[in-house]
This record gives structure tokens, C-alpha cells and sequence, in this order.
């Protein structure tokens, strides 16, 4: 069964764009026919770029641990295109393999920035134009988030912090904009392929089937679906 989705004349930005997930969840939007805004620190004509086609978007580069930086992007986005619809909050990444007594405090101070301060902002500038549209957020916690673990537990915080600023959002704008979070395990990207080659890959989620579930998260299918943390394993 084919599904399908009309975002037509609305307006999405999705931070961390150019990424595997992040370039996924703009070609979603795009499919829908959305207006797509994406912002990153990496610029479309850097080879780490993964959107294949970034003429498609409206691209702003932006550090979105810097609050001016996220205060500017989203202040361009509305000007430029008179509305703000769809929050995705992709940007983030990982960092592990120390104990917590062997761990840096720069690994804490980066993943705490890169991977909670960024959705904090950006959900903060955001939400008074999605406030305008009654539109939504949709951030990217982990499935991982839900226990402590050896090795990874700042990353795991960071995600869990995601998914409490996402129940909070959702609280405190009941009845006008929605906040949802996606939990993947191990997603199908070239970086976590080359980080453990020897995995089952087949077990892994592909990028553009969370999108989907992040489209579908903002649509109007989704209408009584808000602070969810809902899991998007696969098989992994």
C-alpha cells in the first residue's frame, strides 16, 4: 500500500540537512511538495554534503549551537517565505566507546552542544511562527535514550533530553503545535557502515524510511499524535 502526503503551499525546515538522515527527511518533504528550507554548518558544494540535489531547497548555513546563528536562519526562513509550518530537528551525531570516568569533558560539553542545545534553539526560535500555523516539531531521540549503557552514556543523555524538551513542547502548546520524536537504533548511513563493517546491514533502518514516519508525524494523519517518542527500530 502506497501512502501520500500534500504539503503543498507549506513550509519545512530541517536542521542538519546535509546529512544521511537529513538529506532523507528534505526529499520527503520535497515528494509532498513542501516548501524545504535546510540549514547546516556543512555547505552544499562540500563533499560531505549528502543531499544529491540541493538546488531543490532553500539552503542557509547556520551553526545551530549559536543562538544568533538560529535566531538569523529562522528570522530569513519566515521573511523570506512568509510562514513557518514543519520543524525537523535531524542535526546531531555520536560520540562513545569511554567509561564515564575516562571521558573528556570536551566529549560532554560537544555532544550536550551538538546534539540537545541544537534542538533546544530551534525549537525556542521556531515555535512562535508554528505557534502562528499550529504546525509541528519532530526531533530525533534514540532508541538507545531509554537505559543507560556502557560506553555511550552522554550520548544516550542527550537523546534522552531530547525526547523530555519534546514532552515539555508538546505541553505547553496543547491544542496548537505538535511535538513528536523518532527513536532509531542503527540507521543505514555510509559513516555507520564504515564504523562497523562487519555488521548485518540489512538489519539496519534506511534513513528514508524514518522520514517517512516523520512526515507522516506532521501531517494531518498525525493530528492527535503529540509528545510521542515513537520507536523506528526496523529490525535493529
Amino acid at each position: 500500500m502506497s501512502v501520500t502526503f500534500d504539503f503543498d503551499g507549506e513550509v519545512a525546515l530541517v536542521t542538519g540537512v546535509g546529512g544521511a538522515l537529513g538529506s532523507s527527511v528534505a526529499n520527503a518533504f520535497l515528494e509532498a511538495d513542501a516548501t524545504v528550507c535546510g540549514a547546516d554548518v556543512v555547505e552544499p558544494d562540500s563533499d560531505d554534503f549528502q543531499l544529491s540535489d540541493p538546488d531543490r531547497i532553500h539552503f542557509h548555513r547556520g551553526d545551530f549551537t549559536d543562538e544568533d546563528d538560529v535566531a538569523s536562519v529562522v528570522k530569513s526562513v519566515v521573511d523570506e517565505h512568509g510562514r513557518l509550518d514543519y520543524l525537523l530537528n535531524i542535526a546531531g551525531t555520536w560520540r562513545g566507546g569511554d567509561p564515564i570516568h575516562e571521558t573528556e569533558v570536551d566529549t560532554f560539553d560537544f555532544l550536550f552542544d551538538v546534539n540537545l542545545k541544537t534542538m533546544f534553539l530551534a525549537s525556542k526560535h521556531a515555535l512562535p511562527h508554528l505557534q502562528e500555523t499550529e504546525g509541528a516539531i519532530v526531533s530525533v531521540s534514540a532508541r538507545s535514550s531509554l537505559e543507560g549503557g556502557e560506553g555511550d552514556g552522554l550520548y544516550r543523555a542527550t537523546k534522552a533530553g531530547i525526547r523530555l524538551l519534546t514532552e515539555t513542547i508538546a505541553e505547553e502548546n496543547l491544542g496548537t503545535v505538535r511535538a513528536n520524536s523518532v527513536m532509531p537504533s542503527v540507521i543505514d548511513t555510509p559513516m555507520n557502515r564504515e564504523m562497523m563493517p562487519d555488521s548485518d546491514f540489512d538489519e539496519w533502518v534506511d534513513p528514508a524510511d524514518i522520514a517517512a514516519t516523520m512526515l507522516f508525524l506532521c501531517s494531518d494523519a498525525a493530528s492527535v499524535t503529540s509528545g510521542a517518542a515513537v520507536p523506528v527500530y526496523g529490525e535493529a
